[in-house]
């Protein structure tokens, strides 16, 4: 399974300079837990609900890029799941951004993972193949030697 089969998409974007009470009511309003940064073209940061402090806390009246995580974590579309889930593992993350061509497409967090994984999706099922009722003879036959 691919990465584009997961993901979710569009992907919800901030500006650098939102305001983090701006921010965290888009978070309850979308009801996602990341938005990727983007300053212009380019995707600078990610935004989590554990990066949002509560109300009245020490980041009150801040903008978003005090407190976003700086290093994004890209994958290909393309990607496999489980290299995508050993990428989130492996870095301790909770999402990773999808890219197409070096273009934002999507987004892939720990919950779409679950969630595949709670429908099974973690192993496709094979199908068995039909099996032959009738033996063909073989053009040439092979004589036994006894010892």
């Amino acid at each position: 399974m691919r990465i584009r089969e997961i993901m979710s998409e569009p992907v919800e974007t901030v500006p650098p300079s939102m305001p983090l009470d701006q921010a965290a009511g888009l978070m309850r309003a979308l009801r996602v837990h990341h938005l990727v940064v983007k300053d212009g073209r380019k995707a600078v940061g990610i935004l989590s609900t554990s990066d949002v402090p509560k109300p009245g806390g020490l980041g009150d009246g801040g903008v978003v890029r005090d407190v976003m995580t700086l290093n994004v974590t890209t994958v290909d579309e393309g990607e496999t799941v489980r290299r995508a889930a050993n990428l989130m593992r492996g870095r301790s993350v909770g999402c990773l951004v999808a890219m197409r061509a070096g273009q934002l497409v999507g987004i892939v967090t720990v919950s779409d993972l679950l969630d595949l994984l709670g429908k099974g999706g973690e192993r496709r099922v094979a199908h068995p193949r039909a099996r032959l009722h009738h033996r063909v003879p073989h053009e040439k036959q092979h004589h036994r030697r006894s010892w």
